[in-house]
């Protein structure tokens, strides 16, 4: 068995951070068996250096080696492009055509990125874990294949089992040994190591001196966050040795390749700062709840007047201001109004008038309406409503007359209350 450094020089890796090495072993001691393997890390941390391990080691290295990406393949095709088809099985298959499956028998396959699977070929791909066989698209002879399959991802896959994105016995099935490669931000040692290596490659390839960075630069390059991982490291010595003319690099030049620098910290939460938010939305709350208060007032001293003075002008005006300032009626639908007309009674009925002014305490009265806060304009209305239909004998329309609404809305609190 080859030792980790003999397989990191073989296959190009470069760092000696433990995780790494520990990936490395995995890989190592899982190669020699046909065991399915799922490699996890994020997006550039160069997960397609395991799959390749795997198969050089193991007894299928003489056999096909097929890298497929998952992500990049379009899902009405990818049945066809894993399994292969039939002539005639839809339209454009003009021929048969074999699938990766078929063509890899006796070797590997990565499926790069199998998150990306759509549910309907994940249970094609469960059949060939589990018993090796498959069908082609548009046929129903069974086919057997002996292949080994390693998987990559970069996705939370139990987070995608939960939101029933991804199979959990295909999950367990590809996740035999699970190999997680650790994000470059992890393995700080060998941030400057990887970056000394994609510099000598680029100063070979575009034939000019190779770039170093000062101390400086060197711990900015160590303390950036790196999103991208390795494959964004390589991309920014790359543009470095390219761009600049100065061979020495210094953090003012490298912080010009660096996206957000000093943008890359979590977000810390004030817990002062939600404390004072929520004060502020109680302070709304209670605003809103104290111009309520003032509306209702307003209702019941206009009910009031109501039944002092019957409907006369000043009271019409107070009604026609105060049903603006509540319901805004000029955003108003015409249901909308009719239904938000407060109930009157013209000024030829005095009968409620005469009842006030007959009793001595009308003032006392008066006073104990506007400062009662129980006080029901539904029982008012209600009241008004009864009397009305009893002086015009049930007949609703003329009751809607005399109350200064539409028949219609009469209607509908004649309902409202059971009438």
């Amino acid at each position: 068995m080859e030792s980790i450094q003999a397989i990191k020089q073989r296959f190009g890796i470069i760092g000696n951070d433990p995780a790494l090495n520990r990936a490395i072993e995995k890989a190592i001691q899982v190669a020699p068996t046909d065991i399915s393997v799922l490699v996890t890390g994020e997006s550039g941390v160069g997960k397609e250096s395991v799959p390749k391990i795997i198969h050089q080691l193991s007894h299928r290295k003489h056999g096909k080696y097929i890298a497929v990406n998952c992500g990049a393949i379009p899902e009405g095709t990818i049945d066809s492009e894993l399994f292969g088809h039939e002539k005639g099985a839809f339209t454009g298959a003009t021929q048969t055509r074999s699938g990766y499956f078929e063509v890899a028998d006796g070797g590997t396959i990565f499926l790069d990125e199998v998150g990306e699977l759509p549910l309907t070929t994940q249970v094609r791909l469960l059949r060939v874990l589990e018993n090796g066989e498959f069908i082609k698209v548009g046929s129903s002879k069974v086919q057997k294949t002996n292949v080994r399959i390693v998987a990559a991802t970069n996705m939370d896959m139990f987070d995608a089992i939960k939101k029933e994105k991804f199979r959990e016995d295909l999950y367990y099935r590809l996740s035999t040994i699970d190999i997680h490669l650790p994000a470059l931000r992890l393995r700080k040692e060998d941030i400057h190591l990887l970056f000394r290596k994609f510099a000598s490659d680029f100063a070979l390839k575009y034939k000019m001196p190779t770039i170093k960075l000062n101390t400086e630069a060197i711990l900015m390059l160590v303390k950036y966050r790196w999103s991208g991982n390795i494959r964004q490291l390589r991309n920014v010595a790359e543009q470095v040795s390219v761009l600049e003319h100065k061979r020495e690099i210094t953090p003012e030049i490298l912080k010009n390749y660096l996206p957000n620098t000093g943008q890359n910290l979590p977000a810390v939460i004030n817990a002062s700062k939600k404390e004072s938010d929520f004060s502020n939305e109680r302070e709304i709350l209670y605003k809103v709840l104290f111009d309520m208060k003032s509306d209702l007032n307003d209702l019941k001293k206009l009910t009031l007047e109501l039944m002092q003075k019957g409907n006369t002008q000043d009271v019409q005006k107070d009604n026609q201001s105060l049903i603006q300032k509540i319901y805004r009626e000029d955003n108003e639908s015409d249901d909308t109004k009719d239904d938000l007309e407060v109930l009157s009674l013209p000024e030829k009925n005095t009968q409620n008038v005469e009842i006030i002014e007959n009793n001595t305490d009308k003032y006392h009265f008066a006073e104990e309406i506007q400062e009662e806060e129980t006080l029901s304009l539904h029982d008012k209305e209600l009241e008004l409503i009864k009397k009305s239909l009893e002086r015009h004998h049930g007949k609703r329309k003329l009751a809607a007359s005399e109350l200064g609404i539409s028949e219609r809305t009469l209607y509908r609190k004649i309902k409202q209350f059971d009438l």
